[in-house]
């Protein structure tokens, strides 16, 4: 090989060189511009999902409150949870606890009833009185 074509085979290798060189830069700048737009989605995306978070708290928060001013006799303390799906569970235990104490305390109340009115007139006892007391007493009981 002469001088001449090896020059003319290192400028061709040169310019394709070159050219990949810029190929490859168009291909990183495309794929750099890529991963901003990507990056530019999540970014968006992490707000939408921020503000979806914080509207789902605040519907769970309504229906708890919503739960608990129907059902009155569960005690707020007892009814937890971040999802509807906590809360309502959380309700039904709940429930299951305020029957349980209601039971008790109606078994509680009915052991320790007393009865309504006077209680009712027992015979006297005349055993220990003498005969003159039994008189006495005879006597009182009789209408004038």
């Amino acid at each position: 090989m002469t001088d001449e074509t090896m020059d003319t085979e290192r400028e061709a290798e040169s310019q394709r060189n070159e050219e990949t060189a810029i190929e490859g830069e168009a291909a990183k700048e495309e794929v750099q511009d890529r991963i901003a737009q990507l990056e530019e989605g999540i970014a968006a995306r992490d707000v939408e999902l921020a503000a979806l978070k914080e509207s789902l708290a605040s519907a769970v928060a309504k229906y708890r409150t919503a739960v608990l001013a129907a059902v009155p006799e569960v005690p707020e303390e007892l009814v937890k949870g971040e999802t509807v799906e906590e809360i309502a569970a959380s309700l039904e235990a709940a429930r299951g606890t305020v029957a349980r104490i209601k039971q008790q305390l109606e078994i509680d109340a009915a052991a320790n009833s007393v009865p309504a009115g006077a209680p009712g007139r027992a015979p006297l006892n005349l055993e220990g009185l003498s005969g003159e007391a039994k008189i006495r007493v005879a006597l009182s009981s009789q209408p004038k």
